[in-house]
C-alpha cells in the first residue's frame, strides 16, 4: 500500500472520556453514542480517583477506592462497548484532579478529542478557569458533556 493510499483511508478518531463516576452517567453514554455515530472512534474512559482529594497519592484509601471503582467500571464497560460499537478501554486513575488526569493521558497517548463529565465549580467559572479553558493550550477539542444531576 502506498503512502497516498494510507492518507485516503479514514483514521480512527481517538476520544478521551474523563468522568468522576465508575458507572458512566447518561451524559457520558449519550456523548459516546453520538460520537460513535459520527466517527470511526476509539474510546478511552478514565475515571477520576474516587478517594477524597486531600488523601495522599500513596495512602491505602486511594488504592482501595481504585479497586472498588475498577469493579464497577468493568461491569459498565460491556454496556458502553455496545453503545460505542467497538471495544472501550477503561481505567481508574490514581489522581483526583481532572486536569492532572487529562494531561497525563494526552502525554502518553494520541488524543483527537476530550469529553469531560466532571462537576463544574462556581468559583472556577467565575474566574474563567474552568477545565475547558485550562486545556485550550493543548489544541485538542474539549467538550463538557456534564448535565446537572438532581441533588438528593
Amino acid at each position: 500500500m502506498s503512502a497516498s493510499d494510507e492518507q485516503d483511508e479514514p483514521r480512527t478518531h481517538r476520544v478521551l472520556v474523563v468522568t468522576d463516576t465508575a458507572d458512566p452517567s447518561p451524559s457520558v453514554t449519550e456523548a459516546v453514542r453520538r460520537r460513535a455515530e459520527t466517527h470511526d472512534a476509539r474510546f478511552h474512559l478514565v475515571v477520576l480517583n474516587p478517594a477524597r482529594a486531600e488523601v495522599h497519592l500513596l495512602h491505602p484509601e486511594r488504592r482501595d477506592k481504585v479497586v472498588e471503582a475498577e469493579a464497577v467500571l468493568r461491569a459498565a464497560l460491556a454496556r458502553l462497548e455496545v453503545i460505542a460499537g467497538a471495544p472501550v478501554i477503561g481505567s481508574v486513575s490514581v489522581r483526583h484532579d481532572p486536569m492532572d488526569v487529562i494531561e497525563e493521558a494526552i502525554f502518553t497517548e494520541s488524543v483527537d478529542e476530550i469529553l469531560v463529565d466532571v462537576p463544574v465549580h462556581r468559583v472556577s467559572s467565575f474566574f474563567h478557569q474552568d477545565l475547558v479553558r485550562r486545556l485550550a493550550h493543548h489544541h485538542i477539542p474539549v467538550r463538557s458533556v456534564r448535565q446537572e444531576r438532581p441533588t438528593r
